[in-house]
């Protein structure tokens, strides 16, 4: 997608927008690692009762563990950023397969919107003449509301272009 060129490029906020991860490298491997041998050991402990299916079944209990959170960790991957100039808003979305998203907005025309949803987390909106765009889902719900607050405060300081 082209734009124009901004006639005032000063960054006025700039922000990437992450998924938090819980576990680092480190932990990851040591927690799968714990449930490696518990499972190991278990599956011993059924084998000599001469339950020797219920060992295989532990090891696919390891395999899908691993494989879940290797899908959540690469889920992880995904990132926004958000850039605001004096007459530009842009948020791009980098999906760890690649892709890549992006959407401008004039920042005078712009509403943020959380919008509090019961049993869910809020859901963060940008408007812009009657179309909506989702952003920094993957966001907790305290960091969609700072991240709110801070983004509403530099859309403040945009003067408009004579």
């Amino acid at each position: 997608m082209e734009h124009p060129i901004s006639q005032d490029n000063t960054e006025i906020f700039s922000a990437k927008l992450t998924a938090h991860r819980s576990l680092s490298a480190n932990a990851f491997l040591l927690f799968m690692t714990i449930i490696t041998l518990f499972s190991f050991v278990t599956g011993l402990y059924f084998y000599s009762l001469g339950a020797w299916p219920v060992f295989g079944f532990f090891g696919l209990d390891v395999l899908a563990i691993y494989y879940a959170f290797r899908i959540n960790y690469r889920e992880g991957e995904t990132y926004e950023t958000v850039h605001l100039t004096n007459d530009r808003l842009t948020i791009t979305r980098y999906k760890a397969n690649g892709q890549e998203n992006s959407w401008c907005y004039n920042p005078y025309w712009v509403r943020l919107k959380l919008e509090e949803r019961r049993g869910k987390a809020p859901l963060l909106t940008i408007t812009s003449h009657g179309k909506s765009q989702v952003f920094g889902d993957f966001l907790i719900p305290d960091e969609k509301a700072d991240f709110v607050r801070a983004l509403s405060d530099a859309l403040k300081t945009c003067q408009p272009n004579p």
